[in-house]
């Protein structure tokens, strides 16, 4: 997006390279690529570089946003996405959140449905489940198969009224998980245990006071704290 954050390190041979040495070193794994974000303009073909860099990455999923009004192109784009992409092992996950032309949970879930691909998938995201006033029976009705992962944080319980306020909130308002037991506090969901959590929660202000480290120590403690809280061991909160 405009003014993002971004490590285009399909562009950055050097970047990619040493990321890739400090994965082996330290362990780490990557989840998700972002973002495809399908407009009536995007050729998935010019994603190639992205795909086959994730896949150097070791990465297992792709994000994906719909930016385009059209519901037939958007499931088509996704089995474009989808089509040649599992040499890769890469899912592709349609977010949904409510300034897209995918909403809410039950709109992404019925676009999801009709490319019926099992690397096709539903990205839930702790926020914009609540703000898109998603319920926990239309979660409990999507097939496990089609959520690959999905993505916590918390927040203030009052919901903005304005599209530009929740963009704002979803980019600069959101709280460790748990922080606020307010969003946390309505959102249980019982799921495959080894499903992958992504916390969502950018630092950018907590930067200018607490650096690297320290912000991915809370990050990992506050959702530790979080899923452990859940009542059977096999679910999870966000």
């Amino acid at each position: 997006m405009p003014g993002g954050v971004a490590y285009p390190l399909m562009e950055d041979q050097a970047g990619l390279k040493e990321t890739l040495a400090r994965l082996e070193a330290t362990g780490i794994t990557v989840a998700d690529l972002e973002v495809v974000a399908l407009r009536p303009e995007t050729e998935i073909a010019a994603f190639s570089a992205f795909f086959e860099t994730g896949a150097r990455l070791g990465a297992r999923h792709i994000l994906v946003a719909a930016y385009d009004p059209r519901p037939r192109p958007v499931q088509g784009s996704l089995c474009g996405l989808l089509r040649g992409r599992s040499s890769y092992g890469l899912s592709a996950d349609l977010e949904f959140m409510p300034w897209t032309y995918a909403p809410d949970l039950s709109t992404a879930n019925s676009i999801v449905a009709q490319v019926g691909q099992p690397n096709a998938g539903v990205l839930v995201d702790a926020l914009h489940f609540d703000r898109s006033r998603s319920s926990i029976d239309e979660l409990a009705r999507v097939p496990a198969h089609r959520l690959h992962y999905w993505q916590i944080c918390d927040g203030p319980a009052e919901r903005p009224t304005t599209t530009e306020a929740m963009l704002h909130a979803a980019r600069y308002e959101r709280m460790f998980p748990g922080e606020a037991a307010s969003i946390s506090s309505r959102w249980r969901r019982r799921h495959a245990a080894d499903i992958t959590v992504s916390i969502e929660v950018p630092t950018a202000e907590l930067a200018k006071t607490m650096d690297a480290k320290a912000r991915a120590q809370r990050a990992l403690t506050a959702a530790r704290n979080v899923i452990a809280g859940s009542r059977d061991p096999r679910s999870c909160c966000t």
